[in-house]
């Protein structure tokens, strides 16, 4: 199975195995490496429905109580439109998510703030940004 969040490898999809999946799979001993790595496989958490991932991988001071996941959302795609490195423990990812719900399509542009603490990644917040 490819993986959901469309990173390539010299122009060749990469598996959801060699990718992603190992975050998603192995939380506790393979974190993401970075916060562009991380926002990468909280996308496939959502095509995959793995809202354990998403409550894990998230800030805890951020993070809502319930975490339900539209259960009629198709995930298109997955565009990273820039990552900068703030500093050794902050990061920004903007990206664009289309998926469709009940027929209708959506496009999510959103610029996501990631901290690191004890080693591993979070994802805080993230700004909407206009179309």
């Amino acid at each position: 199975m490819l993986c959901c969040c469309g990173r390539k490898n010299k122009n060749k999809l990469l598996l959801l195995s060699q990718c992603c999946g190992r975050y998603l799979d192995h939380f506790d001993t393979m974190p993401a490496p970075d916060a562009e790595s991380l926002m990468r496989s909280r996308y496939s958490a959502f095509v995959l429905g793995r809202a354990d991932y998403l409550q894990k991988t998230w800030l805890d001071t951020t993070c809502p109580a319930d975490l339900s996941l539209e259960p009629n959302v198709k995930w298109l795609g997955l565009e990273v439109r820039a990552y900068r490195v703030l500093s050794e423990t902050q990061a920004e990812v903007e990206f664009v998510a289309l998926s469709r719900l009940k027929g209708q399509p959506t496009r999510l542009h959103e610029l996501s703030r990631f901290v690191k603490a004890n080693g591993r990644w979070f994802y805080v917040d993230g700004v909407l940004r206009k179309p």
